[in-house]
């Protein structure tokens, strides 16, 4: 059933005006707006509490997932409801949990501007016990920056996992494949670059050519040296 309280009107202005400056874009009618990185999303969903209002969950999702929902794999914030009593009381939490939500898109951006700093990210976390993700990300991310032995680690971890339910089979499944092409750069790129391309047609996203190959380009360009004067 549409919302057809309040809230979701004023949620929206106010994400209107914090959000959309930077360039993120409502996702339909709903409460998530989206950072739209090509490979990564930035996604701001206003959650909606069991009573009317609404609270504030921040995160990234790696599109290599190739899933059909917006999932949160990196948490940047998450704030707990804010009630809706009266549009004159709930208009300026709104306002405050969008400016909260566009300062934790920046503070994103500003971890993750490319695809090296990804890796570091996820490689240097400590291993957690349970976390099936984690190890998963770290291998793809150990891999497209050129580690594969820190890439074969990762995914080893995954393989360790007692597979309890079905999608962790697939998982397995799917991780067995890149360790064994862990040390082809090549193939790890082509590997993800139909993951994410088909999680962007999943997720309705307008596609985005060669979008892994373009941070690969754009990482070894930052790494490069400068050329001197008259070289």
């Amino acid at each position: 059933m549409a919302d057809r309280s309040p809230v979701l009107r004023i949620i929206t202005s106010a994400a209107r005006e914090s959000l959309k400056p930077l360039g993120l874009a409502q996702r339909g009618r709903s409460r998530l707006w989206i950072d739209d990185h090509g490979w990564w999303l930035g996604v701001v969903e206003f959650t909606p509490p069991r009573i009317s209002g609404s609270g504030l969950y921040v995160g990234a999702m790696w599109l290599w997932h190739d899933v059909d929902h917006l999932a949160f794999h990196v948490d940047a914030v998450r704030i707990g409801s804010e009630l809706f009593r009266t549009e004159e009381q709930f208009t300026p939490l709104a306002l405050d949990l969008s400016r909260q939500a566009a300062a934790n898109v920046t503070a994103l951006r500003e971890k993750f501007p490319a695809l090296p700093d990804v890796a570091r990210y996820l490689t240097s976390r400590p291993v957690r016990r349970g976390y099936f993700w984690d190890s998963f990300d770290s291998g793809i991310a150990a891999a497209l920056t050129g580690d594969p032995d820190a890439a074969r680690d990762h995914f080893e971890q995954v393989l360790r996992e007692d597979a309890l339910a079905p999608w962790m089979v697939e998982a397995q499944e799917k991780t067995r494949e890149l360790h064994a092409i862990a040390a082809d750069h090549d193939a790890v790129t082509a590997w993800v670059t139909r993951a994410v391309d088909s999680c962007r047609s999943k997720l309705r996203l307008d596609p985005v050519p060669l979008a892994i190959k373009g941070a690969l380009a754009s990482a070894a360009g930052r790494s490069r040296p400068g050329r001197t004067s008259g070289a």
